[in-house]
């Protein structure tokens, strides 16, 4: 394949508008935040994120290089077909859902990032055990993202992968580095824009190609290979609900996607924001659905493709970059190219800001540092942002099965994370002992349960499992959902029986080492002085433990017209009295 000097040419202007873009958002909101809150507008972009941004940067938080080439590779695998492509009918519910229980009880409280919770109510140890899927979900997905991006140019215009993975991924690090939140939501805007009209300029050239066979045909009728809409087996029904469910309900407890929530202006403006990108998820699918359909209904044999085809040569995963190569025009391709680079960054960068808030405010802040400056946690940020990417961008180059991990660690995502954010939200009287003994259950069932990407051979053989061609077996049952159900009803079941135990005397009070039930005004909790703004809330929503006056934390409170559904509490004024 010859070396396309107008595709680099193309790619190096769009990077650069980027870029540019971002410096940009990072220079007009430099002041943003009042002295001692640089950090909170960092992560949370001083929470007045509107409609408009906001809206695109959640949507484009999802609709990343994965989601994009992924449904398409699902429609065009011969046998799997639109039945199989679950992210954007899935991702969208999962958005929907979000709006309707989660985003308002987060941002109402005011809290700053994802695990707050868990360490107001668990304690900081539990927020950083729960910070270790969190973690690995982002990093694995930076690193699947731009494995993908770098496969997706070499097809189009036949440069190094190592080159192009390295300068997206140092693009990516660079805007987040010096903008945060606004240099990401802003950016976001542009590669949105870009992902719609790249790929939707591309979809009628390919599909006016001489090789292509009418879509409406191909859908119900075999020509080139089955039908491009697809269809469920009865055994493998159970499997798909499986997924379904991991990406309707796991989806939710990402750090990008509360880092959007909490960035909003008051908890409806949230909710708001949670449909509006549940909308455009499911439109930023079509074009994907689309061209997965067009790679289905193509005679490969009749474009400079050849023979066998993509699905023969296992490159389906790449049909999106060989459609745009092989039946667009050069310079369509190029700019579908630019689309599918937007899409990737528009993901990694989320990513990469999500794992570094979450490090520099729950674990170094708020686990180490408690009487940090302000100043010393945006130093954090900016470094562990470097950090967090050069790690995503070695991943991406060296390891073998990153899709795997990601399929591993989003698992855990679903598993451990959703029911204990659950618990945490809405079930009253869980405690650290429940959600220890929830987090072991889950894992070990996830684990044992097998990972054909990582050739993990399962400890635990459900009813209906078969080996695939490598001998690893594969699970048609549930047990992913069964996983997350058993680790939601453990952390609640534990909970109550150590609280009564406790309560009842039946066990003494220096037996609760985890200071969970009897010791309730331990500092393994986070108190009102470290987690919140005294003027802002009210004591009654927070964990009954006794403040710490002497701690000088940044506060996370600062809009309070997200609070004027809450009635005031004479508890606050009481307790400031003593």
């Amino acid at each position: 394949m010859p070396f396309h000097v107008e595709g680099l040419v193309a790619i190096v202007v769009f990077y650069l508008a980027i870029l540019a873009v971002g410096i940009w958002a990072a220079w007009k909101t430099k002041n943003t935040g009042s002295e001692g809150d640089r950090s909170e507008a960092i992560i949370v972009g001083g929470r007045d994120i509107g409609l408009l941004v906001g809206g695109f940067t959640m949507t484009a938080t999802w609709v990343g290089g994965g989601y994009i080439n992924g449904t398409a590779e699902a429609v065009y695998v011969p046998g799997y077909g639109l039945a199989w492509a679950q992210a954007p009918i899935g991702y969208s519910l999962s958005l929907v859902l979000g709006g309707l229980f989660f985003a308002k009880p987060m941002r109402s409280k005011g809290y700053v990032t994802m695990l707050d919770p868990f360490q107001q109510i668990y304690g900081k140890r539990m927020g950083g055990l729960l910070f270790i899927p969190a973690l690995m979900g982002e990093m694995f997905w930076a690193a699947a993202i731009f494995s993908a991006l770098g496969a997706t140019i070499s097809v189009i215009i036949d440069i190094n992968i190592n080159i192009s993975v390295i300068v997206s991924a140092l693009i990516a690090t660079m805007y987040t580095l010096v903008g945060g939140l606004y240099s990401v939501a802003y950016t976001d805007v542009v590669q949105l824009f870009c992902i719609f009209l790249g790929l939707w300029i591309s979809v009628p050239f390919a599909m006016s190609h001489p090789a292509v066979t009418d879509i409406g045909f191909t859908a119900v009728h075999q020509v080139h290979q089955a039908p491009w809409l697809g269809s469920i087996n009865s055994l493998d029904i159970y499997t798909w609900l499986d997924n379904f469910l991991l990406l309707t309900l796991g989806g939710i407890p990402w750090q990008a996607y509360f880092q959007r929530v909490l960035s909003s202006s008051s908890a409806t403006y949230a909710q708001v924001l949670s449909f509006l990108a549940a909308f455009g998820c499911l439109v930023m699918a079509l074009p994907a659905v689309l061209i997965g359909a067009i790679g289905a209904s193509t005679a490969w044999n009749q474009t400079e493709y050849g023979v066998p085809d993509p699905m023969t040569k296992k490159e389906a995963d790449m049909i999106l970059p060989i459609v745009l190569q092989y039946l667009c025009p050069v310079y369509i391709s190029f700019f579908g190219l630019g689309a599918v680079s937007a899409a990737v960054m528009s993901s990694a960068d989320s990513s990469i800001l999500s794992a570094s808030s979450m490090f520099a405010r729950n674990i170094y802040q708020l686990s180490f540092r408690q009487n940090a400056s302000d100043r010393e946690i945006v130093w954090v940020m900016r470094i562990t942002v470097f950090l967090f990417g050069a790690s995503a961008t070695a991943m991406a180059l060296l390891a073998s099965s990153v899709y795997g991990l990601w399929y591993l660690s989003s698992d855990l995502v679903y598993i451990i994370i959703f029911p204990q954010l659950l618990c945490v939200l809405f079930i009253k009287g869980t405690n650290t002992y429940g959600a220890i003994a929830g987090y072991l259950f889950g894992l070990v069932l996830r684990i044992t349960g097998g990972e054909p990407y990582l050739y993990l051979q399962p400890l635990i053989y459900y009813p209906g499992c078969y080996p695939d061609e490598n001998n690893i077996y594969i699970q048609r049952f549930p047990f992913k959902t069964l996983a997350m159900l058993t680790s939601f009803f453990t952390n609640i079941i534990v909970s109550y029986i150590a609280k009564y135990l406790f309560e009842s005397g039946t066990l003494p009070p220096k037996l609760d080492f985890l200071d969970a039930v009897v010791a309730r005004y331990s500092r393994e909790h986070m108190d009102k002085a470290t987690l919140v703004k005294s003027d802002n809330i009210v004591l009654n929503e927070l964990a009954p433990v006794n403040p710490r006056h002497s701690l000088t934390l940044t506060s996370t409170f600062t809009n309070k017209e997200a609070f004027n559904y809450v009635d005031s509490s004479p508890e606050l004024s009481n307790t400031e009295d003593n």
